[in-house]
């Protein structure tokens, strides 16, 4: 490796909105925080709620149920539609 070329390391404290703080290296030379971690983050938290505002599930089954139950008539097998 080349001498002198890589930037020097620090340990910095980042710290979360939610209050939890994590110690690690940084070529940053100062502390700092960010708004989320895996603490309180919903999709590691396990939290996370799907939320169709929209009706988007309901549009598509009105646009493509009739095309499932044409199928199921002529006994062909047709991909199932999540609810």
């Amino acid at each position: 490796m080349k001498e002198k070329i890589h930037p020097a390391l620090h340990q910095v404290t980042v710290t979360c909105a939610c209050g939890h703080t994590v110690k690690t290296w940084s070529t940053l030379s100062k502390n700092f925080t960010i708004e989320i971690c895996s603490h309180c983050h919903p999709y590691f938290t396990g939290k996370q709620k799907l939320i169709d505002t929209a009706g988007k599930v309901e549009k598509f089954n009105k646009k493509y149920g009739a095309w499932q139950a044409a199928a199921a008539k002529r006994g062909k097998k047709a991909a199932p539609i999540a609810h």
